[in-house]
């Protein structure tokens, strides 16, 4: 028996319903602060991601040749895409733009729980807009696209100009050593790598900004930096919008690709792999050739969002199951594209079973109501509905029954 590709997923009717109820209250939220929907191609060429993200990237890919020769890979994330877009549609367009995007990805890796090699990212992009307002928006904008799917999350923000000021003084290779042993939140190996490279004078300062609980205690460890009035004024935009998060300014991912705030959002539950979001400033335009814009952005991982929310119960719709027997189809079918015209969920047997067949089916598929059309509501041009749960039924007119359903007082 044919199996599925290592590391993805068959997705049922159930589920999908999950899936699309968390995806449609995403969407709303975006559209609520004016971001639009863009779409770009799942395949893209290998150069996108490579010049963002180093050659090293192509082992994590789904990488391949073309029958033209060209090298061409399957999306492993989405901004460096939108932002192709941007530079390919949209320069002239006037800005800010608001975007967001929910899309498939593709990542080479070791399958494991919120981990997969197809998985799904919910993100958007503030594309020309250089402000702590716009900073303030986008993690805003984050924050209740999380809150919004029923998540139980922590929302950590910090800055990168303090980190890179304390580590101007060493070179690339150095303060990627450090910038590793502050991702590990290894204290002994930061310290060790800080004596080996002779900054042991830079530990304690060090622990001091990543551990700092107020913006107070930050500045006390670097003094006036340039950036130190936007970081306070986004601060407080936040903190006048209610947004609840915790400060932390030893965020070390993406020194080399995000330039001023960053954020990143983790799921109480979910053990090792509980990030489930991030985001920050970044600057990309130009490396794809077009001009250089600021731009704030952010991906939540939709599936781990999925894994940590558990089982959910969508809002279900009503269903309603038209029962007929073969001399009353005609009627039958009628019946169902009414109330499927009013927008309601109408099934129909389709394997010739007796009436109280179809009827027995009905309830157990979980339908709200039957209709039901024998020979004397085929002959008084009436239907009988029945309110399963309720076990309650009554003969009326098919317009009734539309509005009855529709109104749920039957």
């Amino acid at each position: 028996m044919l199996q599925k590709p290592r590391g993805t997923r068959d997705f049922l009717p159930a589920e999908m319903a999950q899936r699309r109820s968390i995806e449609r209250r995403m969407r709303d939220v975006a559209a609520s602060f004016g971001y639009g929907e863009v779409v770009t191609p799942m395949f893209e060429e290998q150069e996108l991601f490579t010049v963002k993200s180093g050659e090293g990237i192509i082992g994590e890919m789904y990488a391949f040749e073309d029958k033209g020769g060209r090298k061409i890979a399957l999306r492993p994330e989405i901004t460096a895409a939108v932002v192709r877009a941007y530079v390919n549609e949209a320069q002239v367009a006037p800005k800010p733009l608001r975007w967001f995007y929910f899309a498939e990805c593709f990542r080479y890796e070791r399958p494991q729980k919120g981990r997969y090699r197809q998985f799904w990212q919910f993100g958007c992009e503030l594309i020309g807009a250089d402000s702590a307002a716009a900073d303030a928006e986008v993690i805003a904008l984050a924050s209740d696209l999380l809150s919004c799917s029923g998540v139980r999350f922590v929302l950590k923000i910090g800055h990168l100009s303090p980190m890179k000021h304390m580590l101007a003084g060493l070179d690339a290779v150095e303060q990627k050593k450090v910038m590793a042993a502050l991702d590990k939140r290894d204290m002994e190996l930061l310290e060790n790598t800080l004596a080996s490279i002779g900054h042991a004078d830079l530990y304690d300062p060090l622990v001091r900004l990543i551990t700092a609980e107020t913006l107070d205690e930050v500045f006390a460890v670097t003094g006036d930096i340039p950036e130190k009035a936007r970081i306070e004024e986004t601060f407080s935009y936040l903190k006048a919008q209610n947004i609840p998060f915790v400060q932390n300014f030893g965020i070390a991912r993406g020194l080399d690709y995000y330039t001023g705030m960053v954020f990143e959002a983790f799921a109480d539950n979910l053990g090792a792999e509980n990030q489930i979001l991030g985001g920050g400033v970044y600057r990309l335009a130009h490396l794809f050739g077009g001009k250089d814009v600021p731009s704030c952005g952010f991906a939540i991982g939709f599936d781990r969002v999925m894994v940590s929310l558990g089982e959910i119960v969508p809002t279900a719709a009503p269903v309603v199951a038209v029962i007929a027997t073969a001399e009353t189809r005609g009627p039958a079918y009628a019946a169902a594209a009414a109330f499927r015209s009013a927008g309601i969920t109408a099934v129909m047997d389709l394997m010739d079973r007796s009436f109280g067949a179809q009827l027995s089916s009905a309830l157990k598929s979980g339908a709200s109501y039957a209709v039901l059309i024998g020979a004397n509501e085929a002959a008084a041009g009436t239907v009988t509905l029945k309110n399963l749960a309720a076990a309650s039924q009554k003969e009326m007119p098919l317009a009734d029954a539309v509005a009855e359903v529709i109104n749920g007082t039957c």
